[in-house]
């Protein structure tokens, strides 16, 4: 509990929140907060005067001057500035006593988001990463019918905008289908093999990876940020079942085997397996796709979790459990063109 006075909400305590960089996201995340009535969105800061002025005009709240004077008016820091930033952002904030919230990939390197770990348990403080596909409702929908999958196929395709062109493909994009598999699977990664290609910037635009897992389960993720369409689906394979999943459609499907009875109706599609196995009913179904704002609800979910003194949904273990996944995908990318010369 912090010392500095703080608004009540219905008799709640409210945690007072600042955010650190204002740029495309950062002004959806202010404008997520601002509708949380858990949080009290004290102000921002970002690195440009000029778009500091243009975005406290535009939404009426205050720019603070420096980082650390946002971080000492505050309970929550949420951080939504380069990657390169965050590790530093986020230690100034754990070793001032605040609760992080951060955007994803966690930080630049394994060896940060692992110090990032020790500063959050030194100063009993807890970090979210956002991760947002988490939240996203059609991943929600799905994720009570996934029972150990054992292949996993996910195709992440951007057209292409120079803004995340900082870090590679794997780290701006990829790495949401791996922190999401990571969660599905629930078994420690066995081996990795990838490939990729620069074409616009100087690290991969395009990339193709596969994850082998002790448990035996197979993913094939592949990914770019030059494509013609936009695409975010995964499915899923596991025993009688098959789980697709459109994140950007926000759409559900399973379709899954049960012995048929004998009792299927003229349009019911059965499949005969044989003697030894006999009969199989096909069934389709979509599961209902909640309307939810995925950022608004990480942020949300984050503030329950300080409240309740929980695990927050995606910890910082997972952001660096992803992060850790993506730099081997990224060392194995480079490994091989080095070898093509």
């Amino acid at each position: 509990m912090t010392t500095f006075e703080r608004k009540s909400n219905n008799n709640r305590v409210m945690l007072k929140v600042g955010v650190l960089g204002a740029g495309h996201l950062g002004k959806i995340h202010i404008k997520c907060l601002k509708d949380i009535p858990e949080y009290d969105l004290v102000g921002f800061y970002d690195a440009s005067p000029e778009n500091a002025k243009i975005v406290a005009d535009e939404l009426a709240l205050p720019s603070f001057k420096t980082i650390e004077d946002l971080i000492a008016a505050v309970d929550v820091v949420d951080i939504v500035t380069p990657t390169l930033s965050h590790y530093d952002c986020a230690a100034k904030a754990l070793k001032s006593g605040k609760h992080v919230f951060i955007e994803k990939p966690v930080t630049k390197t394994v060896k940060e988001a692992q110090e990032l770990i020790d500063l959050s348990l030194a100063h009993g403080k807890k970090v979210q990463v956002g991760h947002v596909e988490r939240f996203n409702p059609a991943f929600i929908a799905a994720q009570e019918h996934l029972n150990k999958p054992m292949f996993i196929e996910t195709h992440r395709l951007a057209q292409f905008n120079p803004r995340g062109l900082d870090v590679p493909v794997v780290l701006d994009l990829m790495i949401h289908d791996i922190d999401v598999i990571l969660k599905a699977v629930g078994s420690p990664v066995k081996n990795i093999s990838a490939s990729g290609v620069a074409v616009v910037s100087d690290t991969p635009d395009i990339a193709n990876a596969r994850l082998e897992f002790e448990n035996g389960c197979v993913a094939n993720l592949t990914t770019s940020r030059i494509a013609v369409k936009n695409m975010r689906k995964s499915r899923f394979f596991q025993k009688d079942a098959y789980i697709s999943v459109d994140f950007l459609e926000k759409k559900a499907e399973i379709v899954r085997m049960k012995d048929a009875t004998g009792d299927e109706g003229p349009f019911s599609m059965v499949l005969d397996l044989g003697e030894s196995k006999g009969k199989k009913e096909i069934i389709f179904e979509n599961p209902k796709v909640e309307p939810i704002n995925a950022i608004r609800e990480e942020l949300y979910t984050f503030s329950k979790a300080i409240e309740d003194n929980t695990a927050p949904i995606v910890t910082i273990n997972d952001g660096y459990n992803a992060l850790k996944v993506a730099q081997e995908i990224l060392d194995k990318i480079k490994s091989n063109i080095a070898q093509i010369g």
